[in-house]
């Protein structure tokens, strides 16, 4: 727990985190930002690969791996050395989650697979997180970030049409999974405190990723075609896209009539409203490339600032089209405290698991990065006693 940030809605529940690189890592650090005490076990001599990920911090450490392992503690185990089995055994007594990203049958093979473990710890949740789930024919293959992008449909409908393929700007194949794992842990510790019995959760990143065609899948059962990538645009509403300014461009929400009309007015277009090829949603949507020309001949006029001030002022959805640097330095972003730095760091800042509740604020300074091994000593009092305290 770090400066103003006062125990989270998991204080008390630990886990252990077995997993790697980033999946399993991520769901494991939005645990530790909501209370838990999240114990990383790494291979020893070498630890989870993304601590050699780029890019490097100016001490030589991964930036990477310390913006998802911040506020964890390490130790290092050998899950085939017997000593180490012995200490990972009694951590797993003392634990309430187990979070694994191996592939399937992989924990199986080092003797803690679900059967086992639910006859052990009948009150341990484990959270099993892989390229395409625990059973189905694709169950032993290899997957990274781009493998369940592709297969799942979504980089079908990413781009710019008659482009090449192209994968989302972040590993969202990851991520996503990270994020339902995360939730239905929790939803397993909440049947938990009603039975009294753990549970085994199966993520897979294939599943996560058809899980976010949310539209997509839609348009395919009432069209019979396969969706096709846009740009920017949406595919059932219009204006809704990037749009180009006398200095650059900003985006535009306006679907709704309502919305459309004060649109019309901001930039002093009254003939959009007459014009029967945009008197509906629907037909908006069907003349969306004429409906930009005419957006982008008034928003010409003046800059992206001048426009973004008039559109709020009329409420109109808009916003600008920001690179990572701008977005950082955004006045909403720092006023929330969204991106607070990392203990001894180095200044680094990362992003907070953006969940705000009642009696949990965001910290003022995430957690430290663990180094490998660091909190050998802790842990092992942990495991021995339950009397080691977190870092």
């Amino acid at each position: 727990m770090h400066s103003n940030q006062t125990p989270g809605p998991l204080d008390g529940f630990v886990v252990l985190d077995l997993s790697r690189v980033l999946s399993g890592p991520y769901c494991t650090m939005m645990l530790c930002d909501l209370g838990a005490r999240v114990i990383k076990v790494e291979q020893p001599g070498s630890g989870d690969e993304a601590r050699h990920f780029l890019p490097m911090a100016p001490d030589g450490k991964s930036a990477y791996f310390a913006a998802v392992n911040r506020g964890k503690e390490s130790i290092a185990l050998d899950l085939k050395s017997q000593d180490d089995r012995v200490i990972f055994e009694r951590l797993l007594a003392r634990a309430d989650v187990l979070v694994e990203n191996y592939r399937p049958g992989v924990l199986d093979r080092l003797g803690y697979g679900w059967e086992k473990l639910k006859l052990l710890h009948p009150r341990l949740v484990l959270a099993s997180i892989s390229g395409f789930g625990q059973t189905g024919p694709y169950r032993d293959r290899a997957a990274y970030d781009v493998v369940v992008q592709a297969m799942s449909g979504m980089m079908s409908i990413t781009g710019h049409p008659g482009g090449p393929p192209t994968r989302a700007g972040s590993s969202i194949g990851d991520l996503s999974a990270a994020l339902f794992a995360c939730n239905g842990i929790q939803a397993a510790l909440l049947r938990r405190s009603r039975t009294g019995v753990g549970g085994h959760v199966d993520v897979s990143m294939f599943e996560a990723q058809i899980a976010m065609l949310e539209g997509a899948i839609p348009q395919l059962w009432c069209t019979g075609q396969s969706p096709q990538p846009l740009g920017a645009r949406h595919p059932g509403s219009a204006p809704f896209d990037a749009f180009r300014a006398a200095d650059g461009h900003l985006v535009i929400a306006a679907g709704s009539d309502h919305l459309f009309a004060s649109l019309a007015a901001v930039l002093e277009q009254p003939g959009l409203l007459q014009d029967p090829r945009f008197a509906q949603r629907a037909l908006r949507v069907v003349n969306h490339a004429e409906l930009k020309l005419a957006i982008e001949s008034a928003l010409a006029r003046s800059p992206v600032d001048h426009w973004l001030s008039r559109l709020d002022e009329a409420g109109v959805p808009a916003g600008p089209l920001n690179d990572v640097a701008t977005m950082m330095a955004d006045p909403q972003v720092v006023n929330r405290g969204v991106l607070p730095e990392i203990d001894s760091g180095g200044g680094q800042r990362a992003p907070v698991t953006p969940i705000l509740m009642t009696g949990h604020a965001y910290p003022d300074r995430l957690g430290r990065v663990p180094g490998l091994d660091q909190d050998r000593e802790a842990i092992l009092r942990f495991a021995q006693d339950g009397n080691g305290l977190p870092a």
